[in-house]
């Protein structure tokens, strides 16, 4: 592939590092109601879905440090069966959304589910931990998104007090913004590219080539 999107991975590093900031300014503030520390694995279980730049980012992480051997395939085999399952999940509660059940209910329940990271190793610990989400390095302080409240469970930050909070919906625009960027970067025949949110099992097993990328003509049948 002939583009270079070393320029917009750049900046999703420095934002990456704003929210890194900000998770360590709570944790100063509030020592014993973040409870992250070695070892613990909580948001390692977690289900949510990567905007197109944090998808490729993974995706380009991983294959640095896991260019080929037994533990990619181990890996790989492990996003694949993960996959499937989320696969799965999410067209049950699409079905059970169309036959009436409530969309808030639906997704308070999902909220609730737990799956394991493919980049979980046996030893509970991240296997690309510095290149890890932003979601992931957030995940135990107060944030808000939608308009909705999240917090860790396993953290002390008590319900109905007044916090500082992460406000997910200013750095999921920059995502949205750095994503539309790659495909007029590619020059994407896919108008709608910058809009495919994947979770990490299904980043770590797309090749982000031409063909998926929509660059170029469009090939005959």
């Amino acid at each position: 592939m002939e583009f270079d999107l070393t320029p917009i991975f750049a900046r999703y590093e420095a934002l990456r590092l704003e929210a890194d900031k900000i998770f360590a300014k709570l944790a100063e503030q509030f020592p014993d109601c973040v409870k992250c520390q070695k070892g613990c694995d909580s948001c390692c279980y977690a289900l949510f879905d990567l905007s197109l730049v944090e998808a490729m980012y993974i995706n380009q992480a991983f294959s640095e440090a896991f260019d080929y051997g037994a533990k990619r395939s181990e890996i790989l085999t492990r996003a694949s069966d993960i996959d499937r399952k989320l696969t799965r999940l999410k067209r049950d509660l699409y079905k059970e959304e169309k036959e009436g059940r409530d969309k808030e209910e639906l997704m308070r329940e999902a909220a609730k589910l737990r799956m394991p990271c493919p980049l979980l190793s046996e030893e509970k610990t991240c296997l690309l931990y510095d290149k890890r989400p932003i979601t992931c390095r957030v995940y135990g302080i107060p944030t808000i998104i939608g308009q909705k409240a999240h917090v860790c469970g396993l953290s002390a930050f008590e319900p109905g007090q007044n916090y500082p909070t992460l406000k997910l919906d200013k750095i999921q625009a920059q995502l949205e913004s750095l994503s539309h960027d790659i495909a007029t970067t590619i020059k994407s025949r896919f108008t709608e590219l910058d809009q495919v949110y994947v979770p990490i099992s299904m980043a770590l097993l797309t090749h982000y080539d031409e063909q998926y990328l929509g660059i170029g003509p469009k090939k005959e049948d």
